[in-house]
Order: structure tokens, then C-alpha cells, then sequence
């Protein structure tokens, strides 16, 4: 008995901040030249998406306002994350007027996968008809653009996405594993190819390998060598064979876990005033590992530095106990930062990850551990948690969060990072 044809999406929207400002405007966002930037970060301040008809024109999405040509003239909508976040719920819910939520894993917040197998004969058509119906759904109902891509599997689904769909007019395309080895073995650069990050690929450049025909026509034993285990995909990728199902994706547990937390900072700071934000960032992340009900032993920082001036900087350091207490966390991270930042360059970026995350039921300390003051701490914390969670985020700061230089009663107000949007509506 043949075994049935899979049939995957992956359907992206197109340029979609720029894409949900102008539709909130009622503008084409093949036709306006719009970025979604924060203004009051400056002229350097990151361009967040661009409009397609920007993208045209030759400027790169995630630019900066600065590296725009002087020529151009466009409209700058302050990042809106919350309406973004409503957008893409509502796309959700077009796919579920159609699909199963078994059968949709969400990638991002702009792009998903689905499994369209069953669905092709309960509405007897085929994959390129089905897909493009989801697509017109989406533009008639969201005004957003989107471009799909289909495939055998969720691997080639992805490329025929990212690369394939491209080519095509209609923005959908379709891989096989024959059509992928036919048309994609030969295309460079490799890191087009999703999973193939820029380290990989200059590995491979080693052995003079640049396209997907080379790692699948390179010795076996020459990958592993150099790839360990994560060869295998490698490998299966060169052929265009991918074994992981949505089912699969929805029954994965994580073995290990962890918390972060990163942020750009405004403007250059000095060590000192990035000192300030990295203690505000353990506060906020011991208050987030209790509102999760987990606890942490090890705990690592990052450190970025202006242009690029020196390399970034990653250190790490185990705690010796297992808790979720700032009290505890926050003499290690400074010990880190001091032991580790630069006193002298400017610092743009900082980073926090609380590691080796499980549930608060593993909550341990050590005999000079006073229990009865860490009961004390808790009950403290989870006082300030609840009123948070009732009468928002910046109901109870501590003054340091009143320094000039601090960010987080400002980032209190963000989504993902960004602006919520609240204020400008």
C-alpha cells in the first residue's frame, strides 16, 4: 500500500509591522513608503520592518533611520507590539476556521507551519488552491500580505518559503525532495538554507563546500568529524529529508530550561550606568522566575560594546543553591559584571540568563542559609507580584528605577521589547 503524501505550509507575512501600519491607515504596503522605527531612540534608532515597496527601493529590512538614502521620503510609525500581537491572533483565528489547532505550530509571530494533508480532500482541492485561499483569507480579512510555501515535508516547506516563493508572482512555492535537489543543490550562498547559520557555513567552507550539492556529495565520515551528531541533519537537509512532524513538534519537552533576557540599551553607557540596568534586569528576572514557579542555579550575563569596538563579552557562574530570590542572584551578577565588562569602552547591549531552570518543588540552600529570613523574602516578593499583576508593572519601583539612566520602568511598558503602542493610540 503507497504510502499518502504529505502536504506542509509555511506561511509568512509579508514585512508585517510595516504591513499592519498601513493597514490601520488604509494604505497598499506595496504602494507606501513606511518604516516601523522608535524616532525617540535618534537617527540611529533600528528600523523594526519596511514596507515592501521601501525593500524595492534597496533598503534592507532591520536598517537603521540613519542608513535610509536622503531621497527617500517615507512615514515612521512608532512600533505598536500589542496591535501586532492582536493581528496575529486574528490570523490564528482564520487558520482555525479551517484547520485543527493540532494540525498549526506557530513559529513566530508572523510565521506558522501547517499540516494540510486531511484537509485537501474534506474541501476536495489541492495544495496550491488551499494555499492560496488561506493567503486571499488573510488579505481580505486582515489586509496583510502573505507568501506561502509548500512542501513534502516541514524543511522543504520552509525553503520553498525563504527561497522558492521568491520567483514566483504569485509569492507561493512548492519543493519536493526531487524538485529541491533539481533546482536548489546549486544555490548560494548555503546560509539562504534555514538551520544553516554563517559559523556552519564557513566550516564547511573549509572544505570547500558552498552549496547543499556539496554537503550531500561530501564523505560521511568527514561531517561528523567536523559536526558531531548535528551532521545527521545536516545531512538529511542536503537531500531535502526532514522526519519531524507538527505531531512531534507539540509532544517535545525541553530537558533543560532557561530565563532571559536582553535589551539595547538607548545610547552608550558607561560601565556604571550599565551597572544600574544590569541590577535592575536580576530584579526583574528573579520576580519573573516566581511568577513562573521555577527556581535557578546558575546564572550568565552578556555584555555588548559600542560599534562593534571590542568583542562582546559572556561570562557565567553557579550559585551553589537553588532559588528564585533577587537577594541571592544579585551579588553573583555584579561579581560577573565587575569581574568581566570593560570600565572603559561604551556599552550598548546587556544580556541575563537564569539557567538550569526547573520547578520550585527543587527550591534548596545550604546550611549558613538563614530559612526563616528567605520565608520572610518570599512572602515580601509575592506581596509585590500581586500588586503588579492588579494595578500594573510600575506600581511598585525601587528608586533606583528612578535614576536617569535606568530603563526598566520604561521597558515596564513593553512588549517583547518594543513599545506597546498604548501611548500613541
Amino acid at each position: 500500500m503507497a504510502i499518502k503524501q504529505q502536504t506542509y505550509y509555511c506561511i509568512d507575512m509579508k514585512t508585517f509591522y510595516a504591513s499592519v501600519e498601513c493597514a490601520e491607515r488604509g494604505l497598499n504596503p506595496f504602494e507606501t513608503n513606511l518604516v516601523v522605527a522608535d524616532v525617540s531612540r535618534g537617527s540611529n534608532a533600528l528600523c523594526l520592518a519596511v514596507s515592501p515597496k521601501l525593500k524595492a527601493q534597496g533598503v534592507r529590512n532591520r536598517c537603521r533611520l540613519s542608513e535610509i538614502p536622503r531621497g527617500i521620503k517615507y512615514i515612521i510609525a512608532p512600533p505598536q507590539m500589542q496591535l501586532y500581537i492582536d493581528y496575529a491572533a486574528d490570523i490564528y483565528d482564520i487558520y482555525l476556521d479551517y484547520i485543527s489547532p493540532d494540525d498549526i505550530h506557530v513559529y513566530s509571530i508572523d510565521e506558522s507551519f501547517i499540516d494540510a494533508t486531511p484537509y485537501l480532500n474534506v474541501y476536495h482541492t489541492d495544495y496550491m488552491s488551499f494555499a492560496k485561499f488561506l493567503v486571499q483569507e488573510i488579505a481580505r480579512r486582515k489586509h496583510i500580505p502573505a507568501t506561502a510555501g509548500i512542501g513534502t515535508n516541514l524543511y522543504l516547506a520552509k525553503i520553498a518559503l525563504d527561497i522558492t516563493a521568491k520567483k514566483n508572482k504569485s509569492h507561493i512555492g512548492y519543493l519536493d525532495e526531487k524538485t529541491y535537489c533539481d533546482t536548489l543543490w546549486r544555490h548560494r550562498p548555503i546560509n539562504d538554507f534555514w538551520q544553516v547559520a554563517d559559523g556552519t557555513a564557513n566550516r564547511l567552507a573549509r572544505y570547500a563546500i558552498y552549496d547543499m550539492y556539496g554537503v550531500a556529495h561530501s564523505p560521511i565520515d568527514l561531517l561528523y568529524k567536523e559536526f558531531g551528531v548535528n551532521a545527521e541533519l545536516l545531512i538529511d537537509h542536503a537531500w531535502g529529508r526532514e522526519s519531524c512532524t507538527i505531531a512531534d513538534i507539540k509532544a517535545y519537552k525541553s530537558k533543560s530550561h532557561s530565563v532571559s533576557f536582553s535589551q539595547i540599551l538607548p545610547r552608550d553607557y558607561s560601565f556604571d550606568e550599565a551597572r544600574i540596568v544590569m541590577t535592575e534586569m536580576v530584579q526583574h528576572g528573579a520576580y519573573e522566575l516566581m511568577k513562573r514557579h521555577v527556581v535557578s542555579s546558575r546564572v550568565g550575563i552578556y555584555v555588548g560594546y559600542s560599534k562593534s569596538e571590542i568583542p562582546s563579552v559572556h561570562a557565567a557562574a553557579r550559585l551553589g543553591l537553588v532559588t528564585a530570590l533577587n537577594s541571592k542572584f544579585a551579588p553573583l551578577v555584579k561579581d560577573l559584571y565587575d569581574k568581566n565588562a570593560s570600565r572603559t569602552v561604551p556599552i550598548r547591549r546587556l544580556g541575563i540568563d537564569f539557567e538550569d531552570v526547573v520547578d520550585e518543588s527543587y527550591e534548596s540552600y545550604d546550611l549558613f542559609t538563614d530559612i526563616n529570613e528567605v520565608e520572610r523574602e518570599k512572602s515580601r516578593e509575592r506581596t509585590v507580584l500581586a500588586l503588579k499583576e492588579k494595578f500594573g508593572k510600575n506600581s511598585i519601583l525601587v528608586g533606583t528605577n528612578y535614576l536617569d539612566c535606568a530603563t526598566q520602568r520604561e521597558r515596564n511598558t513593553f512588549i517583547g521589547g518594543h513599545r506597546a503602542g498604548n501611548d500613541t493610540k
